[in-house]
């Protein structure tokens, strides 16, 4: 059976050429090394904000099981075990990834701004006993941190074309996906790279301001949600959909993973202060006002439209809140935050419920929906809502909504072209797509020879 592409990859040609070009002249206008920013003072290793930390770290983690679970839930029982292994298998393959290149391509020395270089390659000087540059942690506890949420990105965009992927392939991308696409934009917005908020970036050069994003709106939702639209449109709608009603197997699965995901969310934002302070207890606190209030949105927009209010649609607003305050969870006030997340569900709702069946895109799990679309929300209201009591030389207005603005879309960019790349690339070296019987008989048996449930 012939599935139709919504992408092909002639289309993407001249939007390849203009974003090669438009980096390029990034690169061409940088100086041949970044300047390196004031060395910061030297800080001692503090325990206690080691072992908050370390807490945070394994509860970034564990929220890639409550994905799993949360993923799961929504597939059919044919597809449990391989959606679940979408997210697991992250757990592996990335975090050899992340200790052997990705950790030093996004916090290495940066080049022009670009990209990491080796020098931590293999963890190179990345000591146990010595603090990371300006905070009272340990430099591998940083690595380990951050490779946490370097681990669960690309699981997100599984979401997208659930029940309809080799495994092989996936496996394939995600490896590719995490070099390409994830380490670069760390680097540029977290690593001191072309959007990083600093003295002497290019954006801060531009606007006068670089981004913020305080856990990851950019580099984690925006890049996933986009890369989760490419790779549905290029591979198509899942077998029979949307003719046959494709129903979730397990809603219960699917609230004990939005359980877990809000649970982990509080080392997600909480943690991004990379120390026990003050700005760590306000992320915290605006991290979960912001998924309450968006929860709450949720089911008041669809008990309009729909005339009920369901589980599902509470569990969404919970991740689309939380997906929303993560920009802006460490340079918010409360209320601020509690008007972001009544603001981004209607919003997500409106391409969750509405355009995806307008524009007839199998977005199989609202990666893009919630993630591409809260992320952007997110970012953006960051500029707007940003507090000088919390960040003094970002303060809220034009400039910071600009500067906002320019990281969205240089990474919807980035991730959209890259990711066609890399998509095209896997597609033509080992096929993305199982066959049409395997599909129908499900990836738990075609892929992994199990299945989730036994009568």
């Amino acid at each position: 059976m012939q599935r139709q592409s919504f992408v092909r990859p002639a289309a993407f040609a001249g939007a390849l050429v203009a974003a090669l070009c438009f980096f390029g002249s990034l690169a061409a206008q940088a100086p041949s090394t970044t300047p390196a920013p004031a060395a910061p003072p030297e800080v001692k290793i503090d325990p206690g904000a080691t072992a908050w930390m370390l807490a945070s770290s394994a509860l970034v983690l564990f929220m890639t099981p409550g994905l799993a679970l949360f993923y799961a839930g929504m597939v059919r029982s044919k597809n449990v075990l391989g959606t679940m292994m979408h997210s697991i298998f992250c757990m592996v393959i990335v975090s050899l990834q992340w200790v052997v290149i990705g950790y030093s391509l996004s916090f290495g020395g940066s080049v022009k701004g670009l990209i990491g270089n080796l020098q931590h390659l293999f963890l190179d000087g990345v000591a146990h006993d010595k603090a990371f540059p300006g905070y009272p942690i340990p430099h591998m506890l940083h690595m380990a941190y951050q490779m946490m949420f370097a681990i669960i990105t690309p699981a997100l965009i599984a979401g997208a074309f659930a029940e309809r992927v080799k495994f092989s392939a996936y496996a394939l991308f995600t490896l590719l996906w995490s070099t390409f696409v994830y380490d670069p934009l760390a680097h540029w917005v977290w690593g001191g790279g072309i959007l990083f908020n600093g003295p002497g970036t290019w954006l801060t050069n531009t606007v006068g301001v670089g981004a913020l994003d305080f856990a990851g709106g950019t580099v984690v939702h925006i890049s996933s949600g986009v890369s989760a639209l490419i790779f549905c449109l290029y591979i198509g709608k899942r077998r029979g959909y949307p003719a046959q009603a494709i129903l979730p197997n397990s809603l219960v699965i699917t609230v004990l993973g939005a359980g877990i995901l809000w649970f982990g969310w509080f080392g997600f934002n909480g943690g991004s202060s990379l120390n026990a302070d003050g700005i760590g207890v306000s992320a915290f606190t605006v991290t979960h006002i912001a998924a309450a209030a968006a929860a709450l949105s949720w089911a008041a927009v669809e008990w309009l439209h729909r005339g009920k209010a369901s589980i599902l649609g509470v569990a969404t607003g919970i991740v689309a809140g939380l997906v929303c305050i993560t920009p802006a969870s460490g340079f918010v006030e409360p209320m601020p935050a509690l008007i972001m997340g009544l603001a981004v569900s209607p919003i997500c709702y409106l391409f969750v419920a509405k355009l995806k069946s307008k524009f007839g895109y199998d977005d199989s799990l609202d990666a893009f929906g919630v993630h591409g679309v809260g992320g952007t929300v997110g970012a953006l209201l960051t500029g707007v809502c940003c507090s000088t009591d919390l960040i003094a030389a970002n303060p809220p207005g034009m400039k910071q909504l600009t500067a906002q603005a320019i990281a969205v879309a240089i990474t919807i960019v980035f991730a959209a072209v890259v990711t066609l790349i890399l998509v095209i690339v896997v597609d033509k070296t080992i096929g993305i797509r199982p066959s049409d019987e395997d599909e129908l008989a499900g990836l738990d048996i075609s892929q992994h020879g199990e299945v989730g449930y036994n009568s």
